[in-house]
């Protein structure tokens, strides 16, 4: 038997609900051998990131630029290290964060999976479009790295 190599999954988008606990639950539950990294998902010090560390901002648009670029570190890195990217569109908030990261993901050529319902798929066509495959549940994105890892269903 050969020992499976470790695949990293960056599971990007939407911050308000328990996703990305249930895919690393699903993972953990399925013995996948997978390592998920993330975005820092706690907003307050996503958006204060650039001003806690480079100094106060009087202009808002300042402000949020320093925060942009520095989370942009984590985030390009991270993604340019995973195997497949996972990108969650929630329906109550606009994810744009969420469609940077899957348009670099596909400019990378990793492949994607996108978590959305079905409400708001033809909002998402084009992100769709570049995805190689659209989930609606975490669990189906579980059951997708199982396959794609193991070959088995």
């Amino acid at each position: 038997m050969t020992q499976q190599q470790n695949w990293n999954v960056y599971l990007s988008g939407e911050i308000h609900s328990d996703w990305r606990e249930q895919i690393a639950e699903g993972v953990k539950k399925a013995g996948l051998p997978v390592t998920l990294m993330a975005p820092v998902t706690d907003h307050g010090s996503s958006d204060d990131c650039g001003v806690s560390i480079l100094g106060d901002e009087p202009n808002p648009f300042w402000k949020d630029h320093k925060g942009a670029k520095i989370n942009a570190i984590r985030t390009r890195t991270l993604i340019e290290r995973s195997d497949v990217v996972v990108v969650r569109f929630g329906d109550k908030y606009k994810q744009w964060n969420a469609a940077f990261d899957a348009g670099f993901a596909a400019a990378l050529g990793k492949p994607m999976i996108t978590l959305h319902s079905p409400d708001i798929t033809h909002a998402l066509k084009e992100v769709d479009g570049a995805a190689m495959a659209v989930a609606e549940t975490p669990q189906q994105v579980v059951k997708i790295l199982g396959y794609a890892i193991n070959g088995t269903l």
